[in-house]
């Protein structure tokens, strides 16, 4: 309680210093690869959406399906907003129609700084990963919510705060995955490295993407072939 007025000092002060990044011009769907067919739904925030990087094939959805197109025939979407909660997700996955084979989602940030509790958090985790089963996805990789003590742009102690919340929800996450045998937490593993940081200090840079879209790909690609 002591903090409350120096967190929302900090908060402001981030937001009013924020570079606000777009999100990147290029193709959110289509087909790339050759292979078995492998219909694909990447689902999240900004993250997701690619901000940080100049175009999607720099982004997470470019870089990824680039991967997958090395062993598959994909038919990719990408479903993401900047700002986007679970709960929100939850919306736009209406408007999405199936069957998907594969789901990557990148969500939890957003729930962090709108003050979302763990037990909500995972409730809304997990219908959202039924729903993704109930259109046919037999393999999902989650994205871990990632360390955000670690963002520069964040000052402390406001960034202890956020992280160790974005803890508490990652292992909300894990223990979701870990009771569903066809999905995968991927824990957020990156070496602190400035140049994995875009110009805001809060998104990815292309490098991080493709760290990341690396760690989606081997991911998808051994449990597929484990399933075989």
């Amino acid at each position: 309680m002591p903090l409350l007025p120096v967190l929302a000092a900090q908060g402001l002060a981030v937001r009013s210093r924020a570079r606000l990044l777009p999100e990147p011009e290029g193709a959110r769907s289509g087909r790339a690869g050759r292979g078995p067919n492998l219909r694909l739904l990447i689902l999240g925030d900004s993250s997701a959406a690619g901000v940080g990087a100049g175009t999607q094939a720099q982004a997470l959805s470019g870089q990824l399906v680039a991967r997958l197109g090395r062993h598959y025939a994909v038919q990719w979407r990408l479903e993401a907003a900047t700002g986007r909660t679970t709960a929100d997700a939850l919306a736009a996955l209406e408007r999405v129609d199936g069957p998907i084979d594969m789901a990557v989602t990148a969500l939890g940030v957003n729930d962090v700084t709108r003050g979302v509790s763990r037990t909500r958090f995972a409730d809304r985790q997990a219908v959202l990963l039924d729903r993704l089963a109930t259109m046919g996805a037999r393999r999902i990789v989650v994205s871990g919510v990632p360390p955000m003590e670690r963002f520069p742009a964040l000052p402390q102690p406001l960034a202890w705060v956020l992280g160790r919340q974005a803890a508490r929800l990652d292992g909300a996450l894990a223990a979701l995955a870990s009771a569903r045998p066809h999905v995968e937490h991927l824990h957020f593993d990156m070496p602190e490295d400035p140049a994995l940081a875009a110009s805001d200090g809060y998104h990815p840079s292309p490098r991080a993407y493709a760290l990341w879209a690396e760690q989606i790909s081997g991911a998808l690609i051994d449990r597929s072939r484990r399933a075989s």
